[in-house]
């Protein structure tokens, strides 16, 4: 049997764990061979019922779809005991036996950071992601998400926008079916600077429970997980749970204590997550690994943004009185004079130049808010 056709097999099996399959690999060698090996060599390492009779009766013809997919350029199947089959995921109990890839495969085993949140972050939020991957990925990691609306797609955005431009979106999906609808475009850029990953083969819709099976992969792949914003019923939570029982360090950003998108933040820093405000909190919190990685842990300084990505250029004292008194949350005109003590003529003018020079932006009801990066 043509080896594609057999790892596609393989891949597929029913019952079959990763410590099965690599003891079938030490034994026979390459997936053709485990497949001709039959009945008596699968037995030899334990396979239930199922995944013989599976093995057994599997036709090539079924997998057509697949073959399909992986002929077309810069298709992969990267199984279970090959070269660039993920380290870090590999030490999972249930790691993924293949992964379909569309794009560069060595990344998979390149340094990472998973950043994710809210599908529905404040605009601050969005742009807080987008920094945050920014600086990150010019530091050194690849930045690795879900390909989500909100902060997934933001952190995707940051990492390609830096000049090493690597980024990882694994997907609940099969690789030719982009979902959300609206990532499109943005998986088009990530498949072509970064990757696609997802232990689903093409043709494979979106069904509800294969999010949180993927989000073992995002966090099983990286170093750690950041969690910029999310609710006490966010997805995100479990990607940072999983991070904390597969021994990955978990970094959370807090927030204001009016804002909902905050509260999984703050209940995670309660839980032991690492509290961050800058981006060099979380490259000298992975520690050694930084060293031996090849990531500098310190900020990148040929820019004028610190470590969070916000502008630090020097504000008139009046300006930064106002600037402090609004803080994270959206305020009107008149709690504005209110805390800055500033007349009400003044704020209001002010308030248009910091709006023209994007360090805050307006919204319905006359209310005014910070603006990120």
């Amino acid at each position: 049997m043509e080896e594609q056709t057999a790892n596609l097999i393989l891949q597929r099996a029913p019952a079959l764990s990763g410590v099965q399959l690599l003891a079938l690999q030490a034994q026979h060698g390459c997936a053709a061979d485990i497949l001709a090996a039959g009945n008596v060599g699968w037995q030899g390492v334990g396979l239930p019922t199922r995944c013989r009779e599976f093995l057994a009766a599997a036709n090539p013809a079924a997998f057509a779809t697949e073959r399909a997919w992986l002929e077309m350029p810069n298709h992969h199947l990267v199984m279970l005991g090959s070269p660039h089959y993920p380290a870090l995921l590999a030490q999972l109990p249930d790691a993924p036996l293949g992964l379909f890839v569309s794009g560069n495969p060595t990344l998979l085993n390149a340094p990472q950071l998973a950043i994710v949140g809210s599908r529905n972050p404040t605009p601050y939020g969005r742009e807080l992601a987008e920094a945050f991957a920014k600086h990150l990925s010019a530091c050194g990691l690849c930045i690795t998400s879900g390909l989500a609306a909100g902060i997934d797609a933001a952190s995707h955005r940051g990492a390609l926008a830096s000049k090493t431009g690597a980024t990882l979106a694994v997907c609940g999906t099969g690789l030719d079916i982009i979902y959300p609808r609206s990532s499109t475009t943005l998986a088009a850029d990530i498949e072509r600077y970064g990757a696609l990953v997802s232990e689903f083969p093409p043709g494979t819709p979106p069904r509800k429970h294969h999010f949180p099976q993927r989000n073992r992969i995002i966090s099983g792949l990286s170093l750690g997980v950041l969690v910029v914003e999310a609710t006490l019923h966010s997805g995100s939570l479990i990607t940072a749970r999983l991070a904390g029982d597969q021994g990955r360090e978990v970094f959370a950003i807090p927030g204001s204590v009016h804002n909902p998108l905050a509260k999984g933040c703050h209940q995670l820093i309660r839980q032991g997550a690492k509290l961050v405000d800058s981006a060099a909190d979380i490259l000298i919190e992975l520690g050694p690994l930084a060293a031996t990685l090849g990531i500098t842990a310190q900020p990148d300084t040929s820019n004028p943004l610190d470590s969070t990505g916000i502008s630090q250029a020097r504000l008139d004292k009046d300006y930064k009185i106002l600037l402090d008194a609004l803080g994270f949350e959206p305020l009107g005109v008149d709690q504005l004079v209110m805390r800055s003590g500033l007349k009400a003529d003044a704020v209001a003018s002010m308030l248009l130049i910091l709006e023209l020079e994007g360090r805050i932006e307006s919204y319905p009801g006359g209310l005014y808010l910070r603006a990120g990066p």
